[in-house]
């Protein structure tokens, strides 16, 4: 049902899984899927994948570059236009394999890259299907709702920082992605993330260094997919959404809703960022899988 794959992203080996129906005739539809800011697949993506898997779609999982077990340097940069081309680069891996029907392959992406399939939608009309979960859409609007004015002041002081530093030869700076601050609410967003994402560390699912390169948040300011959305039609577009997302706005993802064109489809659940992959990931994961047989 699922064997290890690799593939070359000019000239990055990515590496992840392939899952393959059994008991159905190839050639299968296809599903490409990576994880959000940071994430490598043994955080949930199995979990979803054989939610796929089972209504007999192919499944393609795979760590970004520079994370888990994909090459790629400096180790732990997150670059959102690399890993928009990155999922067409395994559109195409996919495209070559003799049990995959080329003509029938969607994207599933969520938070960080809930945006990102979007935008590769936009450009790749080889994408027949897309699921958006929770997506981060804009940079500098999303800053502008989740941090103070002296918390951006201090970011770009900080990007900058890095700027002088890296210019002058030293090794990129890694800061942590999230801390379980005791003295933040336990429903606050950096004690969430860090619940979320090391609970599968602590489970013994997934090996996650928790920390990225400081560069990334740079990389970050150039992110838009809320600018595009509206050339992903006539491509179809499931958007499941949380109402009380303070990570990645609920604000934001209902204007990029109003600006997609049809066909498209929103699904609001009840909770905050993380309900999707957990309380509610019967009713996510369903959902996206019901989208993909339908569209694919």
């Amino acid at each position: 049902m699922r064997r290890d794959i690799e593939f070359d992203a000019n000239g990055v080996c990515l590496r992840g899984w392939l899952y393959v129906p059994e008991n159905t005739p190839a050639p299968y539809p296809a599903v490409v899927m990576a994880h959000g800011f940071s994430g490598v697949k043994e955080q949930g993506l199995d979990d979803y994948a054989a939610v796929f898997c089972g209504a007999g779609l192919a499944v393609l999982v795979y760590d970004h570059r520079n994370l888990g077990a994909s090459d790629g340097l400096p180790r732990q940069e997150i670059d959102p236009n690399a890993q928009r081309r990155d999922y067409s680069h395994a559109i195409t891996y996919l495209s070559g394999l003799p049990e995959i029907d080329p003509a029938r392959i969607g994207v599933w992406g969520t938070s960080f890259t809930g945006g990102i399939v979007i935008m590769a939608a936009a450009s790749d009309r080889r994408i027949k299907c897309v699921v958006t979960q929770v997506p981060y859409l804009h940079a500098l609007k999303t800053l502008n709702i989740t941090a103070t004015p002296e918390g951006i002041r201090e970011l770009h002081a900080l990007i900058d920082r890095e700027r002088r530093s890296l210019a002058a030869g030293n090794p990129p700076t890694l800061i942590p992605v999230c801390t379980p601050d005791p003295s933040k609410p336990e429903t606050s967003a950096g004690r969430r993330s860090f619940a979320y994402f090391n609970g599968f560390v602590e489970a013994g699912r997934a090996v996650w260094p928790n920390q990225f390169t400081v560069r990334s948040l740079e990389l970050r300011l150039e992110y838009d997919a809320l600018g595009v959305i509206d050339h992903v039609s006539p491509t179809p577009l499931l958007m499941i959404v949380a109402d009380n997302d303070e990570i990645t706005p609920t604000s934001i993802a209902l204007e990029a809703y109003e600006r997609a064109l049809q066909p498209k489809r929103l699904i609001l659940m009840p909770g905050d960022h993380y309900e999707p992959y957990l309380s509610g990931f019967e009713r996510s994961s369903q959902a996206a899988r019901d989208w993909f047989v339908q569209h694919l």
